[in-house]
């Protein structure tokens, strides 16, 4: 950590990927349709089933707060002055599902409390999941989310929307801009992005340093003194520490050239290594935070269950890092709890191992918080 906390600093919340939808829905008050159109299952509440066959019975149906569990308390603690997450699911009751994608998330509009009652200020929406029901699903989610007062960026109704930041006005403070963009490697169709005349998703073209410019355009336009931009990119596959070395490359650029100040990275299912960039945080990975993934085996060493709620303090005047603060979780019985020490112990090793070589460490505190090192 360097420089001092001031009162001037301002403190977002990030995390990985916050999935509200198939399994997560039939225990909210108002489940949708349950039925889905994967090879593994036809109904969402077979995830319900596998998640209770592993780590106990779940109460039917739950209060809005209840999936967010620990991360509430924690959050009404920090006080930061923006929560942001990416929403990946598609927020609909259309039944216009994506032919031939294999796995398509939705949640019912009526359970939208369970985003608002965490407080998010905005949900990143350039995903794999967020057209999984459809052109109209999407315009449904996107009206969703702007009737329950929530700014969403990554998806529109054309380019100029998906492209368009949401924009936090703190007041006294400064302004956090958030640009939410995908790219291919997370598994996102290329016939999602949006175009001049077409709805779909802010959908990079490659990691080049032409599209890096296209972004600094784009931030310029809209960025004053005291700012803070986020770029929010879901990138990668879902499973491995190995980030590739155009991400790297691409994070750097954006910082460099592109009036860039926090690289809030998703997709993959469990946290990555952490860098800082010219006093500018790089997240290549947060992991998963809500899901319904309890029970569906194959990669249990890297503790999927294991996630982290980032608090990132910045100094608006500098656009510098001040600070960055992480309290573990773990996902059980489809609820956020406060981990263990021992699984916070196992998080700081990895992500010790992870941020060596990009000259970064964590520190572990007796209350099981994970605080940036660099």
């Amino acid at each position: 950590m360097k420089g001092k906390d001031s009162s001037s600093d301002v403190t977002l919340f990030l995390c990985g990927d916050v999935m509200t939808g198939r399994g997560i829905d039939q225990i909210l008050p108002h489940p949708g349709d349950p039925r889905i159109h994967e090879p593994y299952a036809k109904d969402a509440r077979r995830y319900v089933d596998l998640a209770e066959e592993t780590n106990g019975l779940i109460p039917r149906p739950v209060g809005f707060p209840y999936i967010w569990g620990d991360a509430i308390r924690e959050l009404e603690l920090a006080a930061p002055d923006a929560r942001i997450v990416n929403l990946e699911t598609s927020v609909t009751r259309s039944d216009d599902y994506w032919r031939g994608k294999g796995i398509n998330y939705r949640m019912n509009p009526a359970n939208i409390p369970c985003i608002t009652t965490a407080g998010i200020d905005v949900c990143t929406l350039a995903n794999n999941h967020v057209l999984d029901w459809g052109y109209d699903g999407l315009a449904e989610t996107l009206r969703t989310l702007d009737n329950a007062h929530i700014r969403s960026a990554g998806a529109g109704k054309n380019l100029k929307d998906a492209e368009a930041p949401a924009v936090v006005d703190i007041d006294g403070k400064a302004r956090i801009l958030v640009f939410s963009f995908g790219h291919e490697s997370s598994g996102i169709p290329s016939d999602w992005a949006a175009s001049a005349n077409r709805a779909g998703v802010n959908l990079l073209p490659d990691l080049s340093d032409k599209t890096v410019r296209g972004i600094a355009d784009k931030v310029s336009a809209v960025k004053k003194a005291g700012d803070i931009a986020v770029a929010s990119i879901h990138w990668g596959d879902n499973w491995g520490y190995r980030v590739p070395g155009e991400q790297i490359v691409f994070a750097h650029r954006l910082i460099e050239g592109a009036g860039v100040d926090i690289i809030h990275g998703h997709s993959s299912h469990h946290v990555k290594g952490i860098e800082v960039y010219l006093d500018k945080p790089i997240i290549y990975g947060c992991g998963d935070f809500i899901n319904d993934y309890e029970g569906i085996g194959g990669y249990e060493p890297l503790r999927g269950d294991l996630s982290l709620m980032y608090f990132v303090r910045m100094n608006p005047s500098t656009g510098s890092l001040v600070g960055l603060r992480m309290i573990p979780t773990q996902m059980k019985k489809f609820r956020v709890n406060r981990a263990s020490r021992p699984d916070a112990e196992w998080l700081w090793e990895t992500l010790n191992r992870e941020g060596k070589s990009f000259g970064s460490r964590v520190e572990l505190d007796s209350d099981n918080a994970l605080i940036l090192q660099w």
